[in-house]
């Protein structure tokens, strides 16, 4: 059995930038995890991130792997919007640079006992760490609507199962949702030779950067949004600094949140979905397969007939969901709706065990959702680790 100081399980954009600092730090390190998994295997062939280039650079001590040194490496400009594809390969890159090996094997278990970590992968081996670090991303925690649990795979799908919705070319697909992954994906089946309708729960449909002139007033625009463009005018910058909007009280941490997550899309999708339906305002009340068909019952009390049912409805973090964490490691960790109670470090109330991404959110803010958090949360996660590194040496 291999004995290490730190595993890293995720070889994601916080996996990554986990494997960048701690591995600066003297101690051994393993990343477990197929690289840009997620993003390989969940996202659609064609989508354009709607977060903007300077946001979406995956974080290193020396700002040395961004975006643009990737551009030059390659020699080629980095385009914006960025292609999923070019997104994945600038992961890969990454990788190569501050992983250059990772064990991509699956870790099924991960145990507890006497302040070590027990981690079995698929092929029966264990490893032994005295530290680990979940950078599992998001794909488990997937929201699917009750309405639809009666329904097979084959006529109703959430977003994530699609790493290319050409599969559904020709349907007539309904979309649910309303944010950034409903309407670009929306925007691909029409352009495959669907017919599409999207059904959104929200009164009306929300873009960014609508008024372009906003982010083109230099100082100005600066001091009114954060690089990352995480929540609206004035807020990007408080949600920008997580260590300080951990301080807020409670209830505002909570309303902040939900302004700076509320669904929308990007403003370049707009020409792409003037041919597409968009009903506003409305849920879906009943979902009944049909002679192979899907009727759809909504709120409005009209219907809709459909081929297929594309659940763009978002991720609810609960670590519950990871498959690899037994019931009674969680008993250890205090969560609060399913997402994990953080330090300062990252580290959850079960010593030496630290969570980056989506699951740090309640704890640091919606910036935890987005890659450009990968630069404050992966500095902080390194001194918790060498911290507690130093405390049993």
């Amino acid at each position: 059995m291999s004995e290490i100081d730190v595993a890293i399980v995720g070889a994601g954009p916080y996996g990554l930038a986990a494997a960048s600092h701690v591995g600066r730090l003297g101690l051994s390190i393993a990343v477990m995890g197929e690289p840009m998994c997620f993003w390989q295997h969940c996202m659609p062939a064609g989508m354009l991130l709607r977060s903007p280039n300077v946001a979406s650079d995956i974080a290193d001590p020396d700002n040395s792997f961004g975006l643009a040194a990737y551009g030059a490496a390659r020699g080629e400009p980095v385009p914006s919007p960025l292609p999923i594809d070019r997104f994945i390969d600038y992961g890969l890159w990454v990788q190569r640079q501050v992983a250059p090996v990772v064990d991509s094997r699956p870790v099924v278990r991960i145990d507890h006992h006497r302040g070590r970590f027990r981690l079995t992968l698929a092929d029966g081996e264990a490893i032994t760490a005295a530290q680990v670090v979940i950078a599992a991303g998001i794909a488990p925690f997937a929201s699917r609507p009750r309405e639809f649990d009666q329904l097979p795979p084959e006529l109703a799908s959430h977003s994530s199962d699609h790493s290319d919705l050409s599969v559904l070319a020709g349907r007539t697909v309904a979309v649910v949702g309303a944010g950034q992954s409903a309407l670009e994906s929306a925007a691909l089946l029409r352009e495959a030779g669907c017919e599409i309708e999207v059904l959104a729960r929200a009164p009306g449909v929300f873009f960014l950067r609508r008024q372009p002139w906003l982010h083109q007033l230099g100082p100005l625009t600066r001091l009114m949004f954060a690089p990352a463009e995480v929540g609206p005018v004035g807020l990007s910058r408080l949600v920008a600094l997580p260590g300080w909007y951990r301080r807020l009280p409670r209830v505002l941490q909570d309303r902040f949140a939900v302004r700076s997550l509320r669904p929308a899309g990007a403003a370049w999708l707009i020409p792409r979905l003037r041919e597409v339906p968009i009903t506003s305002g409305v849920v879906v009340t009943e979902a009944k397969r049909m002679d192979g068909t899907v009727r759809l019952t909504l709120s409005d009390g009209s219907e809709r007939y459909v081929d297929h049912v594309l659940l763009a409805t978002g991720f609810r973090v609960d670590i519950g969901r990871y498959a690899f964490l037994p019931e009674d490691l969680l008993r250890a960790v205090n969560r609060v709706d399913g997402y994990p109670r953080l330090s300062h470090g990252f580290e959850s109330t079960l010593p030496g065990l630290y969570f980056l991404g989506a699951p740090a959110a309640w704890s640091f803010g919606p910036l935890m959702r987005f890659v450009a958090g990968t630069a404050w949360a992966a500095q902080a996660l390194a001194r918790g680790v060498e911290r507690r590194a130093r405390l049993h040496r």
